[in-house]
């Protein structure tokens, strides 16, 4: 069986579009609703994750599990194939953040940390005849030792760790009843993006002609972040992570004319340069003055997360300017919050309190751009429920009302009514409440909220 081979669409091609039109007589067209979710490494998914599970409970008229077209990059793949799958944000956060599934659903974060035994044994295997060269080189040849050890550079791993292993697992996950490894089974359009490594385009994985590939396959590509994942073989082509040509990708959801599209980026430069980044120092032990306080794995996070952020700021100004009649949502962390910045995602214990941060700042930024975003969102028949965003009761992992949606999309959930309580206590609880809006308040006025149109 021979496959089509992949291309992407030209400029004087037609743009894909799904009819909207209403019936005469019947009610009016559902919205078409798209998200998409962009890297950021352990770190990302985490924080997406998180971010997801507070947008999902608050949004009415619309079902983050059954959106039209899920976009992932990188880490983003994962979720973002997981949500095609009809899982929901909820389920997704038992799985990689919880471990609540016992079994064959659970997801453990050890399987990215799998050496590539195949890539350093192919790549040693080299060694004796390239050192042999080089020796050569450098004696017979008298070039220079720099210019000679040059000829030992395919000797070198092009990454430590096998996504070979995370294929297998995930082909796994994906392979249970109720799921699908099949671009072409699911029932929601789901497009992960890869970077085809010898000409640097994009290749969408799930569009037509690409879409033979397995889903767990695509992810592995997609996540495949040279240096520390070597590129990924498909129909003989190497590919690599695919935020190497662009942070988000939303434009291939844009392109088929969606109604709304929410878009999730977990990473951003970290400000430190504001007096409330000192009080890290209670949580942390150390403020962090400067960026170069923190040596090179701080400069390096900052520089990188600077580059892919300047990127996405031209792509969302690009989709403003492109796509008007779209309502373009994009979240993300603040620039002066140190959890994510500072946060050792190989902790298991700190995964779970970097996921519950994620939601709380999610709910607090929907909750200061309530009147905004709501203005943004109803004209496609989505809302945000005010009661859902301020009971101070709800929590990612704790609490019993944090459990995922039980009405269904579009209606209004109803909070039980409250037990009553001594006058005192309800006076505590109403004070503690209305200092919990004021600083909420102050919050927004200081920082801000990171919701785009």
């Amino acid at each position: 069986m021979t496959h089509p081979t992949p291309r992407p669409r030209t400029a004087s091609e037609p743009v894909r579009r799904q009819a909207t039109a209403p019936v005469r007589g019947g009610p009016p067209p559902r919205s078409r609703v798209a998200l998409a979710l962009a890297g950021g490494g352990p770190l990302g998914a985490i924080y997406e994750i998180g971010a997801l599970c507070a947008l999902d409970e608050a949004l009415t008229g619309a079902d983050l599990s059954n959106c039209d077209h899920y976009v992932g990059v990188s880490a983003g793949g994962f979720i973002a194939a997981g949500l095609a799958n009809g899982m929901t944000p909820r389920e997704l956060c038992g799985m990689f953040i919880t471990n609540q599934p016992s079994g064959q659903d659970a997801f453990d974060p050890a399987w990215l940390m799998r050496p590539a035994y195949a890539e350093l044994a192919q790549r040693l295997s080299q060694l004796p005849g390239l050192g042999l060269q080089t020796l050569w080189a450098w004696t017979m040849g008298r070039k220079p030792l720099i210019s000679a050890l040059e000829k030992l550079a395919p000797a070198m791993p092009t990454g430590l760790f096998s996504n070979e292993e995370v294929h297998r697992q995930l082909e796994r996950l994906f392979s249970q009843a109720g799921r699908t490894n099949d671009f072409r089974q699911l029932p929601r359009r789901l497009t992960l993006v890869a970077t085809h490594l010898d000409s640097g385009d994009a290749a969408p994985f799930g569009a037509p002609g690409w879409d033979h590939v397995p889903i767990s396959r695509a992810i592995a590509a997609s996540a495949a972040l040279p240096g520390l994942f070597p590129p990924v073989e498909i129909d003989g082509r190497y590919y690599v992570d695919g935020a190497l040509k662009k942070t988000m990708h939303a434009s291939i959801a844009l392109e088929e004319g969606v109604d709304v599209m929410f878009c999730l980026n977990p990473l951003v430069p970290f400000d430190a340069t504001v007096p409330d980044v000192q009080r890290v120092g209670q949580r942390h032990g150390k403020p962090i003055p400067s960026m170069v306080e923190g040596g090179f794995p701080a400069v390096m996070s900052q520089t990188f997360r600077s580059m892919i952020h300047s990127r996405l700021e031209l792509g969302m100004k690009h989709y403003e300017h492109s796509y008007p009649h779209t309502a373009i949502v994009l979240i993300e962390p603040d620039h002066r919050d140190p959890e994510l910045f500072l946060a050792n995602t190989f902790s298991y214990r700190q995964r779970r309190e970097l996921a519950e941060h994620a939601y709380q700042q999610t709910r607090l930024m929907l909750r200061t751009q309530h009147t905004t975003l709501s203005a943004k969102l109803r004209p496609h028949g989505i809302g945000l429920d005010h009661a859902v965003l301020s009971d101070p009761t709800r929590s990612l992992l704790g609490s019993p009302t944090a459990s995922a949606k039980a009405t269904p999309p579009g209606a209004v959930a109803r909070r039980t009514p409250p037990q009553r309580r001594p006058p005192r206590q309800r006076l505590s609880q109403a004070l503690n409440r209305l200092q919990d809006s004021v600083d909420d308040l102050q919050h927004a006025l200081a920082h801000g909220a990171v919701i785009r149109r």
